[in-house]
C-alpha cells in the first residue's frame, strides 16, 4: 500500500510541477509533442479548410465525365472479389467504368479467376464493362497492375485491391478533382471493413480514421500527401504510362508517390489531393502475427526506399522546397528515427530511475497522449466522419489505444534493423522471389 501511496504522491508532484513549471513539461515529453506540434497544427487547419470548403461553402457542379479504368489484383481472394468487382459496377457515376480484374498466377488461383468470371458475365449494366484478364505465371503485384494498365482505355486509372470494396459513389467523388490539369494522381481514403472481427482490425480501425481520414485530410489542403495507397489510388492514364507505370520490388505505392513528386519543382502548380468522401473499404489483419507481418514489410519497405532506391531524388531541385522539407521532417525523421528516440528514451527512463518513478512518469504520458488522441477522434468525428454511428462504436477501445501506438514503435524499430541488416524488402510477399532477383539492386 505505501508503493502506491509514493506512486500517487509522484504523479500530484509531476501535475503540479507541470501546472507551475513549463521548463518541466518541456522535460517531460522529449522531443515527441513539440515535434508533433507543427503537424498536428498543420491537420487540424487543413481539416478545417477542408471542411469549409465542402460542408459550409457550396461546392461548384462538375459535368466533367471521362471514361474510368478500375484495375483489381487479384491474387488469392477467391469469392472476396465478386463484391469488389460488384461495388464498382454498381457506382452512380454517369460516365463510362471499365473494370478490369487481373488474375496474377490463375493456374492456382483457379478459385478467384472462376469469381470474377461469373462476375463479368453477370454484368449487365450500361457503361460498364468488365474485362477478366488471367496472368498464368505469377509475376507479383507490379507486374499485375501494369498488365492491367497495358490494355486500360480510361483517361483516369484507379487501382484497387481485390480484398475492398467501395462506396456507391466513389467514382463520381473522384472523377471531379482530375478536372484539375494540376492533378496528376489521387488518394483515396480507406476504413476498415472487418472493424469488429478482433481487437487489432479495432486498434487499426482508429489508426485509419485518425491517420488516413483525418491525417491526409489536413496535408492534403497543404499538398502534403505522403503516400498514395496501393489499395484505392487513382491516376491520369497517359501520365503514369510516360513514367513507365509502376515499379518492381516493393511498396511500389510509396515508390510511385516518390516518383511523382520528383516533378514538382518542374511543375510547381501540381497537386496531390486526398478524396475524403471518396471511401473503399479494406479487410485489415485480424491477428497480431497477421498486423506484425504486415507492419515488418511496410517500415521495412519505407527505409529501403528513402535511404537505398531514392536518395538521390531528395532534394529541393526535384521536390521543391517544401515537399523536400516535409518528407526530410516527416517522412524521414518521424518514420525512421522517431521509433529509435522513443525506444531510447524508454530504456533510459527504466535503468536511470526507481519503478515507482517511471510508473508515474508513464501513467502522466499515457494521460497526456490519452487527451490528444481523443481531441484528434472528437474533432475527426464533428469535421468528416460520414459514419458516426460506426465510428463512435471505436470511442470504448480508445483508451487501449496508446498502447498499440507504442507497440507498433516498437515493431518499426524491428523492421528498420531487420531491413538494415537482412534488406528484408528482398524478402517480399508482393512478388516472387524470382521476380525480385531480377530486379535492380539498390
Amino acid at each position: 500500500m505505501s508503493e502506491l501511496n509514493t506512486v500517487i504522491y509522484i504523479v500530484a508532484d509531476i501535475w503540479h510541477q507541470l501546472s507551475e513549471n513549463l521548463v518541466f513539461f518541456i522535460w517531460l515529453l522529449p522531443l515527441i509533442f513539440i515535434y508533433e506540434l507543427p503537424l498536428m497544427m498543420l491537420v487540424i487547419s487543413g481539416v478545417l479548410r477542408f471542411h469549409y470548403i465542402n460542408f459550409i461553402n457550396i461546392p461548384k457542379e462538375s459535368f466533367y465525365q471521362p471514361k474510368v479504368s478500375c484495375i483489381i489484383t487479384c491474387y488469392a481472394e477467391g469469392k472476396a472479389v465478386m463484391s469488389t468487382i460488384s461495388s464498382l459496377i454498381e457506382q452512380t457515376y454517369d460516365g463510362e467504368i471499365e473494370i478490369i480484374a487481373v488474375v496474377d498466377g490463375a493456374v492456382q488461383n483457379a478459385k478467384t479467376y472462376q469469381a470474377a468470371l461469373l462476375s463479368a458475365a453477370a454484368c449487365k449494366a450500361n457503361n460498364r464493362k468488365v474485362i477478366v484478364l488471367p496472368k498464368w505465371q505469377r509475376g507479383g503485384r507490379v507486374s499485375t497492375l501494369n498488365a492491367g494498365l497495358h490494355i486500360a482505355s480510361g483517361e483516369i486509372v484507379i487501382n484497387a485491391d481485390a480484398d475492398t470494396s467501395f462506396d456507391n459513389d466513389m467514382v463520381a467523388q473522384v472523377v471531379p478533382y482530375f478536372e484539375d490539369p494540376n492533378v496528376p494522381a489521387l488518394a483515396g481514403a480507406l476504413r476498415v471493413r472487418n472493424v469488429k472481427e478482433s481487437l487489432f482490425t479495432r486498434m487499426q480501425a482508429i489508426e485509419y480514421l485518425i491517420s488516413i481520414q483525418g491525417g491526409k485530410t489536413g496535408l492534403s489542403q497543404w499538398n502534403l500527401i505522403n503516400n498514395i495507397s496501393g489499395a484505392f489510388g487513382a491516376f491520369r492514364r497517359k501520365f503514369l504510362i510516360q513514367i513507365g507505370g509502376w515499379d518492381t520490388h516493393t511498396a511500389e505505392d510509396l515508390d510511385l508517390t516518390v516518383r511523382i513528386k520528383q516533378y514538382f519543382k518542374r511543375h510547381p502548380n501540381w497537386r496531390i489531393p486526398f478524396a475524403t468522401l471518396a471511401i473503399g473499404h479494406t479487410d485489415a489483419p485480424v491477428t497480431l502475427k497477421e498486423l506484425v507481418w504486415q507492419r515488418l514489410r511496410w517500415d521495412g519497405d519505407l527505409l529501403f526506399l528513402y535511404f537505398r532506391k531514392h536518395w538521390p531524388a531528395f532534394t529541393p531541385r526535384l521536390l521543391g522546397f517544401s515537399t523536400f522539407v516535409f518528407t526530410l521532417v516527416y517522412g524521414f525523421l518521424q518514420n525512421v528515427l522517431m521509433p529509435f528516440i522513443i525506444l531510447i528514451y524508454s530504456i533510459g527512463i527504466v535503468v536511470m530511475y526507481p519503478w515507482q518513478f517511471v510508473m508515474s512518469i508513464s501513467i502522466i504520458l499515457y494521460c497526456i497522449y490519452f487527451c490528444i488522441l481523443l481531441f484528434f477522434y472528437l474533432f475527426v468525428l464533428i469535421a468528416l466522419s460520414e459514419r458516426l454511428k460506426q465510428d463512435l462504436y471505436l470511442l470504448k477501445w480508445l483508451p487501449i489505444y496508446p498502447f498499440y501506438a507504442l507497440f507498433m514503435r516498437m515493431v518499426c524499430v524491428f523492421a528498420l534493423l531487420n531491413e538494415i541488416a537482412r534488406r528484408s524488402h528482398e524478402e517480399s510477399s508482393m512478388a516472387p522471389w524470382w521476380v525480385l532477383k531480377r530486379g535492380r539492386k539498390f
